[in-house]
């Protein structure tokens, strides 16, 4: 009896109660965002430094990786280090600088270039054409021999090159001289995608000992950072410390402590989820309340009648109650399909951000999220629905009933 009349009353103002499950369902949907907000860049980050399975960073004591311009001197010594700690599978060097493509007479175009070695890189995927071949001694020391580099689609298309092309690459420049420095030609050996450089920044990838030539002192036998893979089963946090001890000079980092790092400088992004989260509930609790508060003020003599002819206060308030909850779970559940439409339209504002990798996301769906905010949507709708069902069940009767008579 109690369900069958919630629904009459709502049918009787269609209009009113499709307008009301559409403000709850953008509520819903604004609650979900900021919940997928507010986890997902957690868990998606742990992702994005896994892409290719290197839990560990070791970089320069003090800093993040590429935090700074400071790098690690004896690499080579370093790598043997590291490798010979128990539980290192594999160890990847890292070198970053800035580049410049001479293209003829003053045009430059400046990419930022990886140093690395291909076995064992982390950085990139190629997507077409040859990965990276590492020359031999005699070649690196020639700065007239020809190497090989991949870069990314933005390098490609600046500097108006394809896989086959050949183009001449310097890696500094000397302001009082106004000469380029470290100058060599190359062959686009394929386009890669690289894992943590923004989309539209230009980028390339050297064999890391033919950057290190080019660098001249500076960079000799020196690294920005090493990506380090643990064994199945190793304990990341005592390869972190055992990389520590037997490494004092450098700060080595767990996925759990880069999680902990970033997510301190993302702070502001929770806790814009949070206040914009709150809001939106709050909002569907009122709107619900309101209008279920409206309808039973204009049913005040109907319920009278009920109540006048023997139906029991616990009825009425049940009736009541399940007119909001209805409301509440039908725009929640359309909301739950609007909110990921919406966050992968806000999805696209961000990936747009100057700096943003092609890999890294900030809205990513997750069942547990679905369920937390229909949860607390369900609960929502429960609240909503208690202030204007108890009221219908005080109404007196005798009151009511002559009141409405005169009106």
């Amino acid at each position: 009896m109690p369900v069958r009349l919630a629904l009459l009353a709502l049918l009787r103002h269609p209009a009113r109660t499709l307008l009301a499950i559409l403000g709850v369902a953008v509520s819903a949907a604004l609650l979900l965002d900021m919940v997928m907000l507010a986890t997902g860049m957690r868990e998606n980050f742990r992702d994005f430094l896994l892409l290719r399975g290197y839990q560990l960073r070791v970089a320069p004591r003090g800093t993040l990786p590429f935090d700074s311009e400071a790098t690690l001197d004896s690499a080579r010594a370093l790598v043997r280090t590291v490798r010979a700690v128990p539980g290192v599978r594999a160890v990847s060097p890292v070198l970053g600088a800035q580049s410049q493509a001479l293209m003829g007479g003053d045009s430059v175009v400046t990419g930022f270039v990886l140093g690395l070695e291909p076995d064992v890189q982390g950085d990139y995927e190629l997507v077409r054409g040859a990965d990276l071949v590492v020359p031999d001694a005699a070649a690196i020391a020639n700065t007239d021999a020809v190497g090989t580099l991949v870069a990314n689609a933005a390098w490609l298309a600046r500097t108006r090159r394809a896989p086959g092309d050949t183009v001449r690459l310097a890696v500094g420049y000397d302001p009082q001289l106004r000469t380029v420095l470290g100058e060599r030609r190359f062959v686009v050996a394929g386009e890669a995608r690289f894992h943590y450089v923004a989309t539209a920044q230009p980028a390339l990838a050297l064999p890391l000992a033919v950057l290190q030539a080019m660098g001249g002192a500076e960079r000799r036998d020196r690294v920005s950072l090493l990506m380090v893979k643990a064994a199945d089963g190793a304990d990341a946090d005592a390869i972190v410390q055992a990389i520590q001890r037997a490494a004092p000079r450098t700060s080595a980092i767990s996925l759990a402590g880069a999680t902990a790092q970033v997510e301190q400088r993302l702070a502001y992004f929770k806790q814009l989820a949070l206040v914009l989260g709150s809001i939106s509930l709050a909002v569907g609790v009122l709107l619900v309340t309101t209008l279920v508060t409206i309808s039973v003020n204009e049913r005040q003599g109907e319920i009278a009648v009920l109540r006048a002819i023997g139906i029991a206060r616990a009825s009425v308030v049940m009736q009541v109650f399940l007119e909001g909850l209805a409301i509440a779970a039908v725009g929640s559940l359309l909301g739950l399909g609007l909110g990921l439409v919406t966050g992968e339209w806000l999805e696209g504002i961000l990936r747009d951000f100057p700096g943003m990798p092609p890999t890294f996301r900030f809205f990513v769906f997750q069942p547990r999220d679905a369920g937390f905010s229909l949860v607390l949507l369900t609960l929502a709708g429960v609240v909503s629905g208690l202030f204007p069902a108890f009221r219908a069940a005080s109404l007196p009767i005798a009151t009511t009933l002559r009141r409405e008579a005169v009106a």
